[in-house]
């Protein structure tokens, strides 16, 4: 079944489309498959940063929208990736990155294609397990910058995902939010058991 990604602010493609075409801001990035980029780099898969800044006992908090991720592909493959933020003068580029998430994010979107039920792709990120997700939201029509993940929704960590957390394998949002819960949630002092 097709993902539907959903449409990316035109100001957050034309920052990155400026980004790209700039030897200054290519020569600057720390990246360096994209400044050894054979061929023309193109900006594709543009999905939503959204963090869960906190997870409590009662569920996860709302989720804060971060940017917009572009995948940068040269030939057959992605060899970079491309983030944007808001600004206060709106969509503005932020940088440009590469790493395991790259390939981990690829292979994930492959893997959900496969999926008889339609989505809608974004990424989540958990900040206190550094952990991101590929976020797989069932509202296909649904706007990329806002929302909350549904208790049906599926996360699919990406690698290298934290410990006792398998990379690729999804899970529906209500099944994995009682680990990432149990993980965020400080243990007590020793004082506060007594």
């Amino acid at each position: 079944m097709p993902l539907h990604v959903p449409p990316a602010p035109a100001p957050a493609l034309r920052s990155v489309l400026t980004a790209l075409g700039s030897p200054t801001a290519v020569r600057e990035a720390r990246t360096p498959s994209l400044r050894t980029a054979q061929g023309p780099v193109t900006p594709e898969l543009p999905l939503p940063v959204h963090v869960l800044d906190e997870i409590t006992t009662a569920g996860a908090s709302a989720t804060r929208l971060a940017g917009w991720r572009f995948l940068i592909r040269c030939q057959d493959r992605a060899v970079a990736a491309a983030e944007t933020r808001l600004t206060p003068d709106g969509w503005a580029f932020s940088h440009f990155f590469e790493g395991p998430y790259i390939a981990s994010t690829e292979r994930a979107l492959r893997q959900a294609e496969t999926m008889q039920q339609p989505y809608q792709p974004r990424l989540l990120s958990v900040p206190g397990l550094y952990m991101l997700t590929l976020w797989l939201h069932g509202d296909c029509t649904a706007d990329g910058a806002g929302g909350h993940p549904a208790a049906t929704d599926l996360l699919v960590p990406l690698a290298p995902a934290p410990p006792g957390i398998a990379a690729h394998r999804p899970h529906r949002v209500a099944e994995l939010l009682p680990v990432l819960t149990h993980r965020a949630t400080p243990a007590p002092l020793l004082g506060q058991l007594a």
